[in-house]
């Protein structure tokens, strides 16, 4: 479903992932997996699994939508949050409230583990957005993503040599 949710975002060429790598971020097992052998000692250290995930299911299993997410943190706060990465409908379980069920699942893990944040981003076409505002979901305009892909990361990550640091355990 990922790559449908590719199609959906008019951007199948940008999606890369593969059941192995989805499979592997989900159900993962040992420190350091996918970590390069040559990294640094403590960019091997990752929790297992790092992604969730929870996939909506019709009366006879068939999957409807999916919900893909991890935790981020708020140094305001002082809490972890969820950051939903994908939500994904199919298009003919759209309007049964799969998306909602998977919403509000993770608004339900937010209050249980009392963290205060439900986060994702929204592509600005997206009909969901009188969805969200439905909800009560508030858009973040004043927030503006970055991103550092291909060269731009490699490049800064070279100058990681240059002054070693060492994350907070």
């Amino acid at each position: 479903m990922v790559h449908e949710l590719a199609e959906y975002e008019r951007a199948p060429e940008q999606c890369h992932l593969t059941a192995e790598q989805l499979t592997a971020a989900l159900f993962a097992t040992a420190p350091g997996l996918g970590a390069a052998s040559d990294a640094p000692s403590w960019s091997s250290r990752s929790p297992a699994p790092a992604l969730y995930g929870h996939v909506a299911v019709d009366d006879r299993d068939t999957p409807l939508g999916f919900a893909l997410w991890f935790l981020n943190f708020s140094t305001w706060e002082g809490v972890h949050g969820i950051y939903l990465e994908d939500l994904y409908v199919r298009p003919a379980a759209r309007g049964s409230g799969a998306g909602r069920l998977l919403l509000a699942t993770l608004a339900a893990i937010c209050v249980e583990r009392g963290y205060r944040r439900l986060d994702w981003w929204m592509i600005n076409w997206n009909p969901a957005a009188g969805f969200y505002a439905a909800i009560g979901a508030t858009a973040m305009d004043e927030w503006v993503p970055y991103r550092l892909t291909g060269p731009a990361l490699h490049g800064l990550a070279a100058q990681a040599t240059a002054a070693p640091t060492h994350p907070a355990d």
